[in-house]
């Protein structure tokens, strides 16, 4: 009996020595991906990689899986119940992706002892594991480089010192330089049509790092006992520089057609009135489709950046149906304009000082549609 125990003892002892060598092989970073040119690359990837070289293996692990093939996919991502996943490749395939598109790849190693090691491998596996490779997504809170993140600072005990971004920035400032550097005005815009005011919040140092490029920079100013809790970052891939150009094409467009169409309400012949009529429905009717999607995403769907929207002031859902009733002309259409115009006018007064940024791009026309309801109100009230 006594024999049985001393080579039991051995095995265990000789297989902790085995995981300790394991552990001592074993290099984990963090991989910072740049922004690519698709929409749903726009804003950069994240993931963990570790090298094993006692096992000659080299693994990349990151949280950014979809399938296409997923049933009733678009709906399920527009409503925000679509389910990411974990997956792992290795090196050589994960920067297959990057190549082809030629976006430039960073690499920052983990400056951590064994146990910070065993405690983040532990952590990976138990995510790569049956249900637990699947979460809902969260665009603030639960992404590819927040899980990431939180794999790292919940299981190294580590302080970042100084501000990741500058006093007073939200996550709308984070989302703007992200698109803006991608030189994709319209997609700025249609996105501050749908995000609410939830991204108009000042971010923490941690609210920050939702974004890779801030959790890059983040990582590099984080400090365990007084070291450097990363290595300097090293470029794995160089890319192609982002296209930065296109800011202002919004506003300058939007304003010469907001001139433009209260040019021609000015004239008093009669192909400008029909063009006028016929903007005074266009208008309705696309202002009350987008406030109908405003409104779908708001309450129809699970994406928290959508509620608490203040563009629902101006893009009215009620426009869409009252738009059909402009050739029956019922005795209600004057109240419901002077009500239209009272709200926009209330909104553009206060344009500047909302909990919500509003996008600047979109005044000229509010401000149109404001003389648009003022003249609807006089109009049907004539005609009443």
């Amino acid at each position: 009996m006594k024999q049985l125990f001393v080579i039991l003892f051995l095995l265990i002892f000789s297989i902790s020595i085995s995981a300790q060598n394991n552990i001592a092989h074993t290099r984990i970073s963090v991989i910072t991906c740049g922004p690519g040119q698709d929409l749903y690359s726009l804003f950069g990837h994240t993931a963990l990689r570790i090298i094993d070289s006692s096992a000659h293996t080299d693994s990349v692990y990151n949280w950014g899986g979809f399938t296409f093939d997923e049933p009733n996919f678009y709906l399920k991502f527009m409503r925000g119940k679509l389910l990411y996943y974990s997956l792992v490749d290795d090196l050589d395939s994960f920067m297959y992706e990057y190549i082809m598109e030629h976006r430039s790849v960073y690499e920052q190693v983990l400056n951590i002892d064994s146990i910070s090691k065993q405690k983040i491998i532990n952590a990976i596996h138990f995510n790569m594991q049956g249900d637990n490779r699947f979460y809902k997504y969260d665009f603030l809170l639960d992404n590819c480089t927040t899980r990431v993140k939180n794999i790292v600072f919940e299981n190294v005990n580590s302080k970042i010192e100084n501000n990741v971004v500058p006093e007073g920035t939200t996550s709308r400032d984070l989302i703007h330089y992200y698109v803006e550097r991608g030189g994709e005005p319209w997609i700025e815009l249609g996105m501050d049509i749908l995000l609410g005011s939830r991204v108009d919040r000042i971010v923490s140092n941690d609210e920050a790092m939702f974004m890779p490029e801030f959790f890059m920079k983040g990582l590099a100013d984080a400090k365990k006992q007084n070291a450097n809790l990363a290595g300097n970052s090293t470029l794995l891939l160089q890319g192609e520089a982002p296209i930065t150009s296109g800011k202002y094409i919004p506003p300058i467009i939007l304003t010469i057609i907001s001139i433009t169409v209260f040019a021609i309400s000015r004239l008093k012949s009669t192909w400008a009135k029909i063009l006028v009529s016929f903007v005074d429905s266009l208008l309705l009717y696309v202002t009350g489709l987008i406030g109908a999607l405003v409104l779908f995403m708001w309450f129809g769907t699970d994406h928290t950046v959508c509620k608490n929207n203040f563009n629902l002031a101006w893009t009215l859902p009620f426009n869409l149906p009252v738009a059909f009733c402009l050739i029956k002309k019922p005795g209600w259409l004057s109240n419901y304009f002077f009500f239209a115009a009272v709200l926009t006018a209330v909104l553009i007064a206060a344009w500047f000082w909302l909990p919500q940024q509003m996008n600047i791009s979109l005044l000229p026309i509010v401000i149109l549609l404001l003389n648009r309801y003022i003249n609807l109100a006089n109009k049907y009230r004539r005609t009443a």
